[in-house]
Order: structure tokens, then C-alpha cells, then sequence
């Protein structure tokens, strides 16, 4: 097997057929100066000529080939990622502390596995994995949305984030005389100042010394549980923390009422509900960009059917994310069931993250190193940012809808 890399290949191939095509043009240009002369080609000349298109051709498809060869290395080298427990077991100090006498700790943050950069730039994984080309084409799975996907994403390096936060508006503009001394109206605009403090959710399992042997089972830990562990609490805290203690403060507890008036729609439905609410937020100037209801509620609306027996919303043989309205819905169980939550979520409020979630491995708590035991922990450090509330609109479908059917 040849040691030369497809590069050099290539350039070799390249060098084999600019020299038969030279041949052909040579063979060519011949046969052309003899036939203005009146001569016939030659039956050993024609032979040559085909023998000699064909190399050219034959060299052309080889280096065709190396070089889509070369184009697509370069691709699936950029397009390479990985999930969280690949990346971890890949992690250099994660092998070298499987390999040495396991004692210790050992950690890898998570914003180099959603990394796609093959350079050593802060964040790449680089070519930790050799891909295998799977023929045809694979479809990309559907990822559930989450709370975190519908807002303006951040970052920061102190432990509390400090902003201005509008609280009302009075929007006093009108038309003018020129009349001398006519005065003109005045709107009023009122900021709070605001300060959300970096929150830490985490936890942490026990693991026997030999699961870091079986690196499958190592992934399934990480990927299965504690990541969407963090997520999981991450959900709730972004829409119900309370704002006290070591929680955040959360967008569906400093939401605006819903005040919809649905005495004009006819047997209103959970569809008729939320259209109103994003009626509101648009009558307040701040669009609404996504909406977030428990799986429950979205199952009712999307098994809605209508006269005919056809569905309204839900397709059931459709592949699309969720939506309706035009706006993308999170189906999340942090909503309690028969409520809802809709409103600017790019522009209304941004997440601030502290730390990526992060995975940790280490020997060195309590017993463990006696025991032959390890402990993994996952964690990250978030904070929240409403910037303002009339952004927002909330509400409980059955209230809403029992007063205008009573």
C-alpha cells in the first residue's frame, strides 16, 4: 500500500495527464497539417491518436476522482462534531486518567463539543474522531426545543449581571399647531435598574471504578442523565424560579397577565386563546417570537380536528418542530398543565451564561478511592435577564375560556 497521502497522488496524476494531453495535441495538430495537404490519416496514426485520448481520459477520471477525494476530506474534517460523552472519553486528560492508576480529577467543558473548527483555536475538538462515510444522505434528527433556544443567548465573566429594566410607557405623541406657545405633550418612559445574580445547577452520580473501563456505558451516563438533568431544571428555573435565595427569577413569574377579550370569537379554543395573547403582546409593540405550553396542552391543540374529521394543526405523518401561529412552540413539563406562556423571548429577555455545562470526573470524595468508586458531576452557572415584563403574556386556558362560555 502506497504511503504517499492523496495529495501527492493527485499531483502526480495531474503531472500523467498534462503529458498525454500534450501527446494528443501533438497527434492532433499532425493529423490536422497533413489533411490540409490532401492526406488521408493514416490507419496507424488513428490508432495512436485513440490510444493516446483514451490514457488522457483515463488520467483526467483518476484525478477527478483524488481530488473530490481531497474536497471531501476537507468537508467532513469541518463538519465534524461530536456529543457530549464522545467528546469527554476523547478528551486527552480523560484518557490519560483512564489509563493511570485513577486518582484524581478530571474535567472538559462542553463548548468545544458543539465546536465544528478543526484548528487549534480555542473551542475545536479537532481530529479527535476519524470519520467513516456512510453513503447517501442522513437526515438530521429533530432536536426538541427548549426554553434556552426561543431567547437572546449571552455570556459573562462576573458572578451577577446589572440592567435596565423598562417598567411603563406612556405614549403621549400627537400633532402640533404652530400656534406661538403651543406646548407639546410629553410621554413618560420609567427604568428600574436591575440585578440577576449567576445561579450553579448541579448534580452528581456514583459510579463503580470499572464503568471507566466501559466507555459506552461512561457516554450513556453523561448524554442520558445528568446533561438532561441539568437541562431539565435549567427549563424550570428559566420560566418559575422565583427569584429568591439561589434562584432565578423567571420569565412566566414576571409575566404579564393575559387580558384577552374573547366574547367576540364563538365557542373559543385553546388555538383562539393563544392567538389573542399574541394579539397583546403586538398591541404593546413588542412581537411575540415563540410560545411555551405543557406537552399536554400542545397535544390537545394539535389533535384538534375540524368538521370534517381533518386536523387542524397536527399533521401526523409531518416532520416540522412545532408551531403554531406562525411561532415556535417549547412543549416543556416546567408549565403546569393548562397554563401558558407567550411573548418576545428574542428581544424581551437574554440568557447570560457563566459556564457551559461541564462534566467532571474525580476519585477524590469521600470514600470513593477506598470503595472503587468515582463520582461524575455535571454543571453550569446561568443568569437571566427580563428586560421587560409587558414583553410577556400569561395566562390559564380553562379561566380564560370559562369566561366567556359561563
Amino acid at each position: 500500500m502506497s504511503d504517499k497521502s492523496v495529495a501527492e497522488l493527485a499531483a502526480e496524476t495531474k503531472a500523467v495527464f498534462e503529458k498525454k494531453h500534450d501527446a494528443v495535441k501533438e497527434i492532433a495538430e499532425k493529423a490536422l497539417a497533413e489533411a490540409e495537404k490532401g492526406v488521408p490519416l493514416a490507419t496507424t496514426a488513428k490508432e495512436l491518436a485513440d490510444e493516446a485520448i483514451a490514457g488522457m481520459n483515463e488520467a483526467k477520471a483518476r484525478m477527478d476522482e483524488l481530488e473530490q477525494k481531497m474536497a471531501r476530506k476537507g468537508s467532513d474534517d469541518e463538519g465534524e462534531t461530536m456529543s457530549l460523552g464522545e467528546f469527554v472519553t476523547a478528551s486527552e486528560d480523560v484518557k490519560s486518567f483512564l489509563s493511570g492508576p485513577a486518582k484524581g480529577r478530571v474535567g472538559v467543558e462542553t463548548k468545544a463539543i458543539i465546536s465544528s473548527l478543526t484548528t487549534a483555536a480555542n473551542g475545536s475538538a479537532g481530529d479527535l474522531i476519524v470519520p467513516d462515510r456512510v453513503p447517501g444522505v442522513v437526515g438530521v434528527p429533530l432536536r426538541k426545543l427548549t426554553v434556552r433556544d426561543l431567547l437572546t443567548q449571552g455570556r459573562t465573566s462576573a458572578n451577577s449581571i446589572q440592567f435596565i429594566q423598562e417598567t411603563s410607557y406612556t405614549n403621549s405623541a400627537a400633532t402640533v399647531t404652530e400656534t406661538l406657545g403651543t406646548a407639546k405633550a410629553q410621554s413618560e418612559i420609567y427604568f428600574d435598574i436591575q440585578t440577576s445574580s449567576v445561579t450553579t445547577i448541579a448534580h452528581w452520580v456514583q459510579a463503580t471504578r470499572q464503568i471507566l473501563d466501559d466507555v459506552p456505558m461512561l457516554q450513556s451516563y453523561i448524554n442520558g442523565r445528568l446533561i438532561y438533568g441539568l437541562k431539565y431544571v435549567e427549563d424550570n428555573q428559566l420560566l418559575n424560579g422565583g427569584g429568591t435565595g439561589t434562584d432565578l427569577n423567571g420569565i412566566y413569574t414576571q409575566a404579564t397577565a393575559s387580558t384577552a377579550n374573547l366574547a367576540v370569537i364563538a365557542l373559543p379554543t385553546k388555538i383562539d386563546v393563544l392567538r389573542v395573547a399574541i394579539l397583546q403582546a403586538s398591541l404593546a409593540n413588542l412581537p411575540a417570537t415563540g410560545i411555551v405550553l405543557h406537552p399536554t396542552d400542545w397535544m390537545t391543540i394539535e389533535t384538534t380536528k375540524d368538521s370534517a374529521g381533518g386536523y387542524v394543526v397536527g399533521d401526523p405523518t409531518g416532520r416540522m418542530q412545532p408551531r403554531i401561529w406562525g411561532l415556535p412552540v417549547v412543549e416543556t413539563h416546567a408549565m403546569t398543565s393548562g397554563t401558558f406562556l407567550t411573548g418576545a423571548f428574542d428581544g424581551g429577555a437574554q440568557l447570560f451564561d457563566r459556564w457551559d455545562a461541564r462534566v467532571e470526573i474525580s476519585t477524590e470524595d469521600d470514600q470513593n478511592f477506598r470503595k472503587n468508586l468515582v463520582t461524575i458531576l455535571a454543571e453550569e452557572r446561568l443568569a437571566l435577564a427580563v428586560y421587560n415584563t409587558l414583553a410577556f403574556v400569561k395566562g390559564t386556558f380553562s379561566t380564560q375560556m370559562t369566561d366567556v362560555t359561563s
